[in-house]
């Protein structure tokens, strides 16, 4: 078995686009990381002046819904709002879905390093529990 933290994420190769996986103990927290490691891909928000709080909620639904929910709004706030999370608290809401809480940071404040994505793709979507935690594996198209 590959021996890993109990929390993180990486970028893994892919032919076009960006693909991610992020781990970490709870389904909440491996949402967390999977919003660190695509903001990770684009920018590097080191020394970034927070902007601001913002909440999230995304509705009932499957494990990989949730997911996707989360990681569009990223891609929307940061398209409409001009704003990205330096931050991010992801807790179950008690009815099926999450409450997220980002604290953010202006595009304009953070050094592009990568190309932006612009949708979170469905294939080869995966999130689930592994044996060692939650696991999540996500390609995003650029």
């Amino acid at each position: 078995m590959e021996r890993r933290p109990e929390r993180g994420h990486r970028c893994v190769p892919h032919t076009a686009d960006v693909r991610i996986e992020a781990w970490a103990p709870s389904r909440e927290e491996c949402v967390a990381e999977a919003v660190a490691a695509m903001v990770g891909t684009f920018v590097d928000p080191a020394g970034a002046p927070p902007g601001g709080e913002r909440e999230f909620r995304a509705p009932a639904g499957d494990d990989e819904d949730l997911l996707v929910a989360v990681l569009d709004e990223v891609i929307f706030r940061m398209e409409t709002e001009g704003e990205l999370p330096l931050h991010t608290e992801v807790a179950d809401d008690g009815a099926g879905g999450l409450t997220v809480r980002w604290r953010t940071a202006g595009t304009d404040d953070v050094e592009l390093v990568g190309a932006v994505p612009k949708a979170v793709s469905l294939h080869e979507l995966r999130f689930g529990h592994d044996g060692r935690g939650w696991s999540c594996a996500v390609t995003l198209d650029v």
